[in-house]
């Protein structure tokens, strides 16, 4: 079930926290001229791999990529504000989407939202994702307490968003996939073995089929499968980050 609004709103996300919806499309977040914009300033420095997903190219740290490692946590803290600020210049003197997003929520959400603090430190947000054409994002979840399963606060989440900007799109394909079914952490790991993600013929057809254009954005419940398909001669650039809820009257939080 998709919901789409002219603008982000508080009730944008009380649709997916009441489950009324899947995911949440918003035309136009920022305009498509800006989007090429911001897509060229950022491609244009380059962008490195996930270590546990090395098909998919980032720019930035992802939480999910410390995989509980006391040393891979610490470089995650030690780089999230110099992150921060890298998506920040690469973005100057233009529009940082992600301040936007998380100065939207913020006005918007009546507790409010805030960056996210774990183990007493502020985590990192504004993660760019860059899935090379051919590439097909493989079928999987994101849940925080999963990627930080001693912590009090991340378990401590009534449910999870996942929230994209798009910059760029390949000429056929890169569509988002969400299939109404959640899989326990045990079992997508023995379905996964080795790899980051499952073939997203082993769920069947999904019930959400996205085609985000540039300039758009999407917010879906992250615990929910996702993937996205496979893209033609253009890289499909993101700017992606977490939110989280903890209830109507609780701020949202922001990590990446």
């Amino acid at each position: 079930m998709l919901f789409q609004a002219n603008r982000l709103s508080a009730s944008c996300v009380e649709k997916l926290a009441r489950k009324e919806a899947h995911a949440v499309l918003i035309k136009g977040f920022i305009s498509p001229a800006l989007a090429a914009l911001l897509a060229e300033k950022i491609l244009d420095q380059g962008y490195a791999h996930y270590s546990n997903a090395p098909s998919i190219g980032r720019i930035g740290m992802a939480f999910y990529e410390a995989e509980g490692n006391p040393l891979k946590v610490a470089t995650y803290f030690e780089h999230a504000a110099k992150n921060i600020a890298d998506l920040r210049d690469r973005c100057a003197p233009l529009l940082c989407p992600v301040d936007l997003l998380r100065c939207a929520l913020d006005e918007t959400w009546p507790a409010g939202a805030m960056l996210e603090t774990l183990y007493g430190q502020k985590m990192y947000v504004g993660l760019s994702r860059v899935v090379e054409p051919g590439v097909t994002f493989l079928a999987h979840h994101d849940i925080f307490a999963k990627d930080a399963p001693d912590s009090f606060h991340a378990r401590s989440l009534e449910a999870q968003f996942a929230c994209n900007v798009y910059l760029r799109m390949p000429v056929d394909g890169g569509d988002l996939q969400v299939w109404d079914q959640e899989i326990a952490p045990d079992e997508f790991d023995s379905l996964r073995q080795e790899s980051y993600g499952i073939t997203p013929e082993q769920l069947g057809p999904p019930q959400l089929r996205i085609q985000p254009e540039p300039g758009d954005l999407v917010l879906f419940n992250s615990r929910l499968m996702h993937s996205v398909t496979s893209g033609s001669e253009s890289p499909r650039l993101s700017l992606s980050c977490f939110i989280g809820y903890r209830g109507p009257s609780a701020p949202l939080s922001f990590w990446s």
